[in-house]
């Protein structure tokens, strides 16, 4: 299946990544030139595709939010759970993974992949029914960072118990009372985060298979945080407490 990509940060990440074959390049006409838009145009040369220079009116049919560009490409092409595991075995670095349990929200989806790929993850795990998927709407929100993940799709509680397997500790983002505070919580060794969904958080047996569960200090008087933010804290604290490592 073909789809649009749109955006110019999530087109130019997607011919730039080369994840998965493009088809087509579509521009605005009388669009204003930018040094990321040029670099696109210049990609979309280089892979040898037509460059169509249409009315912003159909990109507007396309997608809300499109900037005056629009890419058509295979869907995103998720990876196997176990190349993520080879990806971490072949690192220099302690593994680090995201497993989001039943996000619905592409915005929140698309922010915690962001972030992720921001703090070198190893990879991503999604569930393979009941949630947000890669759509060219989580590409955007991304801001294409999607494009440089592996994202598998794999029962979470299976994952979790073969991560365990392979020595990563798996801490679960969660509120309640029976979560441990921040000080209380090893971050900095091999790990794997789990943020649950934006209304019920993590289902009871992806919450009773994690090793320990994480609360968030927090003063305000709010009880809690978006998980996208909740998330993307957490996934900051780790690297952090991993030094920062590259």
């Amino acid at each position: 299946m073909k789809e649009w990509i749109y955006g110019r940060n999530a087109v130019y990440e997607t011919l730039r990544a080369g994840k998965r074959r493009a088809y087509r390049l579509k521009v605005a006409q009388g669009i204003q030139s930018s040094s990321r838009l040029e670099q696109t145009q210049r990609y979309a040369t280089e892979k040898k595709l037509p460059i169509e220079q249409v009315p912003r009116r159909e990109l507007d049919g396309l997608a809300e939010g499109h900037q005056g560009v629009a890419l058509q490409a295979d869907e995103y092409p998720y990876a196997h759970f176990s190349q993520l595991l080879d990806q971490a075995r072949n690192s220099s670095v302690p593994p680090f993974f995201l497993l989001l349990d039943t996000l619905q929200d592409p915005q929140n989806l698309g922010t915690l992949l962001r972030t992720a790929e921001a703090v070198g993850v190893h990879g991503v795990i999604l569930p393979q029914r009941r949630t947000a998927t890669v759509s060219p709407a989580v590409v955007n929100a991304s801001s294409g960072a999607s494009e440089h993940l592996l994202i598998a799709q794999h029962n979470l509680a299976q994952a979790i118990e073969e991560l365990k397997k392979a020595n990563v500790w798996v801490i679960g983002l969660e509120g309640g009372e029976n979560a441990q505070p921040l000080d209380q919580v090893r971050l900095d060794g091999a790990l794997a985060l789990v943020v649950g969904s934006e209304g019920e958080g993590m289902r009871r047996l992806v919450r009773e298979s994690c090793d320990a569960l994480l609360r968030l200090p927090m003063q305000g008087k709010i009880e809690s945080l978006n998980a996208a933010v909740a998330g993307s804290i957490a996934l900051y604290l780790a690297w952090q407490a991993r030094g920062f490592i590259k």
